[in-house]
């Protein structure tokens, strides 16, 4: 993330404008070839990216290639390194450098009038099916920007900065979705699990209550807030109320809380 900021930092003294659609360049490397060629087919297979082949360099292997181009903002740079490293995580290689070129005489940004909200929504929606998660992100911010009204947008970019380790910023998207559409149960739901996660136990049951006092929730709903409300309640040590939350989840139909009855509850 430090990295990132001054690597964003560098462009903006060469001219950058938030929002120039920039294509960065990157290299990723290992000590073992087959690592990088099970990333290379990977990214091939879920980011628009060009990836050129493995290759040796020096005690190491490496793979170069680009990104399709993306509105270049200081966030937007910070979630597409997260992003890279993640990936490259997951197959025992490691990003070594990155870059990109900002000319501000030919800078091109994003169409942002308000007809293209629903554009940028469900493009989110296709990278983040297809794996790309740091393009969703990228997509769910120049919807927010046209319509900053849009309780989806705000959901759904916050699942994606949790799983870019960011629980903080997807909270507070979490709180600005639910400010927007207070009955917006999955996101209560969501709201809930990522506090219980971080420790605030007290902040998930409220989520999960009220949620509960909704009126009109379907079975799932139900079913996930009881099982929730139930979890926090045993992290708090607190088995009866545990025991009492899972029976309930049980009643309305959630099979998968037979589990932890057994284990915890006899």
């Amino acid at each position: 993330m430090v990295s990132a900021e001054d690597v964003f930092n560098n462009m903006v003294k060469n001219g950058l404008k938030d929002n120039t659609l920039t294509k960065m360049d990157f290299t990723f490397v290992s000590d073992k070839k087959e690592n990088l060629i099970r990333l290379e087919e990977f990214i091939k297979s879920h980011y628009p990216y060009k990836v050129q082949e493995v290759k040796k360099f020096e005690n190491l292997w490496e793979i170069n290639g680009e990104t399709n181009e993306f509105p270049m903002t200081a966030g937007n740079l910070m979630y597409w390194v997260l992003d890279m490293y993640k990936r490259g995580y997951e197959f025992d290689a490691t990003i070594d450098a990155y870059g990109g070129l900002a000319d501000s005489k030919t800078a091109k940004f994003p169409q942002m009038d308000t007809t293209k909200a629903d554009y940028y929504f469900d493009k989110g929606l296709e990278c983040y099916n297809n794996g790309d998660l740091s393009g969703a992100i990228f997509n769910w911010t120049l919807t927010i920007e046209i319509d900053p009204k849009d309780p989806n947008a705000y959901y759904s970019r916050a699942i994606v900065k949790n799983e870019l380790y960011t629980w903080k910023s997807a909270l507070k998207d979490y709180d600005k979705a639910i400010e927007i559409a207070p009955k917006f149960v999955s996101a209560l739901i969501n709201r809930g699990g990522l506090k219980d996660e971080n420790g605030d136990y007290q902040g998930a049951i409220a989520d999960y209550e009220t949620v509960l006092k909704l009126e009109k929730l379907e079975a799932e709903e139900k079913q996930q807030a009881y099982f929730n409300l139930g979890n926090t309640y045993f992290n708090l040590k607190d088995k009866k109320k545990a025991c009492e939350n899972w029976n309930k989840a049980l009643e309305n139909g959630a099979e998968y809380a037979k589990e932890r009855i057994n284990e915890h509850c006899k």
